[in-house]
């Protein structure tokens, strides 16, 4: 498998947007089996997605949730993904009918996790899993660069959204994995999409 960044175009990108708006108004309205995936390779071959839902304006967060292996093709996982973060986000009430009009839709399509050590990880361009005593968590890695993280703090970040301590990753017992993502945004609602 071509596990490259940079593989998808605007337009690829466009089609698994319109999926995802696709899949969270099938919940609505009692069409799951209308969803159409588009016929190329790229979007049957399997990858690791997370699709980040935003309330607008302001970007403030309303749901992420998605796959870090690659376990299902790219269009179905983008699909399951979207209504996952729109309905079934631990953090989130699920989604009102007349929100849809109201945020915007990010994807972000993983390279494969790589074991790494700490020293390894760099900021801006990766993302980080952890894997310690039956704990796991994952942070794509545009997370650091939202909240200028520096290594160390993204370090106890991850440790954190897992429920560990902030320093488990000093653990030599701890795993830990970096991937990259390509990462694909709304504008505005229904506005045209752009890579990040």
């Amino acid at each position: 498998m071509n596990d490259k960044v940079g593989r998808y175009s605007a337009k690829d990108a466009e089609q698994l947007v319109k999926i995802a708006r696709q899949a969270i108004a099938s919940e609505f309205n009692g069409e799951k089996e209308k969803i159409k995936f588009p016929e190329g390779k790229q979007f049957k071959q399997a990858r690791g997605v997370f699709v980040t839902l935003m309330a607008w304006p302001g970007r403030q967060l309303r749901g992420c949730i998605g796959f870090p292996e690659p376990t299902l093709p790219l269009a179905q996982a983008v699909a399951e993904a979207a209504k996952s973060a729109a309905f079934h986000d631990p953090r989130f009430f699920p989604m009102k009918k007349d929100e849809p009009g109201r945020i915007i839709i990010e994807i972000s399509i993983l390279t494969l996790p790589q074991k790494c050590n700490s020293k390894e990880i760099e900021v801006g361009k990766d993302g980080l899993v952890i894997d310690y005593v039956g704990y796991s968590g994952l942070l794509l890695p545009q997370v650091a660069t939202e909240h200028k993280m520096s290594r160390i703090e993204f370090l106890e970040a991850i440790c954190q959204k897992a429920g560990l301590p902030k320093d488990s990753w000093q653990n030599k017992n701890c795993a830990l994995y970096r991937f990259q993502a390509q990462i694909f945004a709304e504008q505005e609602p229904n506005g045209e999409v752009g890579e990040r």
